[in-house]
């Protein structure tokens, strides 16, 4: 095997054509690590975060790596290689993961890439029932989800607020998800209706054929009608839209009911939601096979569908990333590597 590949790198941060298909060095895989061999790419939003410098941030948080460098977590792909130490997974596994994520979310995960390197602890086979595309799509958002709604399993302090996040029980309750068309909305909106909630889906009207398929008892069209102006009563709202704006849905939700922000950097009504008996809490995913382990079975029976947007070779990764400025998305967007 040559010691090159083909990968994706930025050399400065800007706009998406800074993205620069080029020739780079396979990685080796150190100890407790394996090399995959990519199929797919699931693209997410720190991607293109990242990509522009994360300018959004203050400044104390913003990057200053060193160029060139790859971004991508979100793989799936066939193991190539195992390091010392390596006795869970063999060459030729079928395998899945988000890759250092976020112990390398300002220096890049190194998946638009033909070749990735990747700790053992953040890799799991990849369901029998779906594709590459699939697999690649699935692991940041569902493992967001995941940790939001079902377990969050880890103890690794939160750079977000100060306490533990805790899910709370779904059955029986009345869940809002917002921005419930993209990557992490569509399904979290599944994962709670596999617990037994109520449903209520917000996102624009293009999006509400899927919604129903999925299983939401209610969709309502944002661009309508604001769901803060017509729900009240409800138990839970996991918004994946967050920031300022989020205080609104304060408003809906029942004394004892809970906030989840996907992001929450802007949102400034803590006192009020005190005041009103509201949870606020957020979380930072974490890479982590296990939990992957655990919702394959689901991915693999059909109980959680990965919708997909898009598909660009690895080559016209900058068009992925204007597709996604464009807006819109509808599940995930995925670099084919093959």
């Amino acid at each position: 095997m040559s010691n090159m590949m083909k990968a994706v790198r930025l050399h400065a941060f800007g706009a998406p054509e800074v993205l620069v298909y080029e020739d780079a060095s396979i990685p080796d895989p150190k100890a407790e690590e394996v090399l995959v061999r990519v199929h797919a790419v699931g693209l997410n939003p720190p991607d293109w975060y990242l990509r522009d410098g994360y300018r959004s941030l203050p400044p104390e948080w913003q990057p200053n790596p060193k160029f060139p460098m790859i971004l991508g977590s979100d793989v799936s792909g066939v193991i190539e290689r195992v390091g010392a130490g390596v006795t869970e997974f063999s060459v030729g596994d079928v395998v899945y993961a988000m890759v250092r994520f976020p112990a390398d979310v300002m220096e890049g995960g190194k998946a638009y890439a033909e070749y990735v390197s990747v700790p053992v602890t953040e890799i799991a086979h990849k369901p029998d029932g779906i594709d590459h595309f699939h697999a690649a799509a699935a692991p940041m958002s569902l493992l967001t989800a995941w940790q939001f709604l079902i377990d969050l399993g880890h103890d690794e302090p939160n750079p977000f607020q100060s306490y533990k996040h805790t899910p709370v029980p779904l059955a029986g309750k009345t869940v809002l998800v917002n921005g419930a068309g993209g990557g992490v909305g569509h399904l979290a909106v599944q994962l709670a209706k596999w617990q037994g909630a109520h449903v209520i889906a917000v996102a624009s009207g293009k999006h509400e054929a899927l919604m129903r398929e999925l299983g939401a008892d209610r969709f309502i069209d944002y661009t309508q009608t604001a769901a803060d102006a017509i729900v009240q009563d409800v138990d839970l709202v996991l918004d994946t839209v967050g920031g300022k704006d989020a205080a609104r849905f304060l408003r809906v939700l029942k004394q004892g009911g809970a906030l989840f922000l996907v992001y929450p950097l802007g949102f400034d009504a803590q006192e009020k939601a005190a005041r009103l008996g509201i949870t606020v809490s957020s979380i930072q995913v974490r890479s982590s096979g296990a939990q992957l382990k655990d919702v394959a079975r689901l991915l693999d029976d059909g109980t959680l569908r990965v919708v997909i947007d898009s598909i660009f070779p690895l080559a016209e990764a900058a068009r992925a990333h204007e597709r996604a400025a464009a807006g819109g998305i509808q599940g995930k967007i995925v670099l084919t590597a093959t």
